[in-house]
């Protein structure tokens, strides 16, 4: 009788995507007795990000192999992940789980908006979950990446979401196959100091997810779009780069700042229109296209 081969268990991965997403609109509703905001958004992913790549360790030891100034490995939230996961999975399947080396190819800038250290948290969520066999599903990566920041279990969502309660609370939203104009101004901005300023607009009236569905995109030179960025006058207010880039990008379309900025956008039907644009941007500022995304280039890792 021929006795099956061993099963053989992958010891890295390579290439995982952590992609970018934008804030299509952002409005803030209240503030909860702990401090923390209330908002309602709509998170649209992109075809551009960031890139890991894992490698398994024998000893255990959990190690970022990249520098990236500014960020020391203890406080990264790709490390932090992944020693969550490690310990969490190794309490609960009572087994010592190996160790891993992160290698993070970064062209997401810090302080832009687009979920770049969230991005990079939840990617490691889900290769980890992949290549340690820990068995967690999406819900439970989701509660997990929860604790690192609001903005992960999106990414582990793995859909655009319109989102409510800090970020959390979400429900797969239809968004238009589009290309969307991201500029960098070029500054880092720190979400504290948006959600700290007194002129911050706090009582947005809430809308429901039918709203948006119904509410326009606002491409090219068309005017509109549904809703607004809440944080943009303030970011606008304190970092003239942002004004700056956001009154340039209006001449050629619907800008819009995402997340707490510092990074700026518009989207168009197709490349080419998005292309023209492209070759326009000044070259102060970095800029890119990217195509909408419908799903988490990583979602196949996950059982529901």
């Amino acid at each position: 009788m021929t006795m099956p081969a061993p099963l053989v268990l992958p010891t890295s991965l390579r290439n995982c995507a952590a992609p970018a997403k934008l804030n299509l609109f952002l409005h803030i509703t209240g503030r909860r007795p702990d401090g923390y905001h209330l908002l309602q958004t709509v998170f649209q992913l992109l075809d551009y990000g960031d890139t890991l790549h894992f490698t398994l360790r024998d000893d255990g030891e959990v190690r970022r192999v990249t520098d990236i100034p500014g960020v020391p490995a203890e406080s990264d939230l790709t490390v932090r992940a992944a020693r969550l996961l490690q310990a969490t999975a190794g309490e609960r399947l009572g087994r010592r789980l190996p160790g891993v080396e992160i290698a993070i190819d970064k062209r997401l800038p810090m302080g832009g908006g687009l979920g770049g250290g969230s991005s990079d948290a939840a990617t490691t969520l889900m290769a980890l979950n992949h290549l340690w066999q820990a068995g967690f599903g999406r819900a439970e990566l989701m509660a997990l990446g929860l604790k690192l920041g609001a903005d992960v279990p999106f990414f582990i969502f793995g859909r655009n979401a319109f989102a409510e309660g800090v970020g959390e609370e979400l429900a797969a939203v239809e968004t238009p196959d589009c290309w969307y104009l991201v500029l960098e101004p070029g500054v880092s901005i720190p979400t504290a100091a948006i959600f700290a300023a007194g002129d911050l607009t706090r009582d947005s009236k809430s809308v429901r997810i039918t709203d948006f569905s119904k509410g326009g995109t606002g491409f090219g030179n068309e005017s509109g779009g549904f809703g607004r960025n809440d944080l943009q006058p303030v970011a606008c207010r304190l970092f003239p780069q942002v004004a700056a880039a956001i009154e340039w990008l209006g001449r050629v379309g619907n800008a819009r700042m995402t997340g707490s900025g510092a990074c700026v956008f518009c989207p168009f039907h197709d490349e080419a229109a998005a292309d023209e644009a492209l070759g326009k941007v000044p070259g102060e500022w970095k800029a890119w296209k990217a195509r909408a995304l419908a799903r988490h280039p990583l979602d196949f890792l996950l059982r529901a």
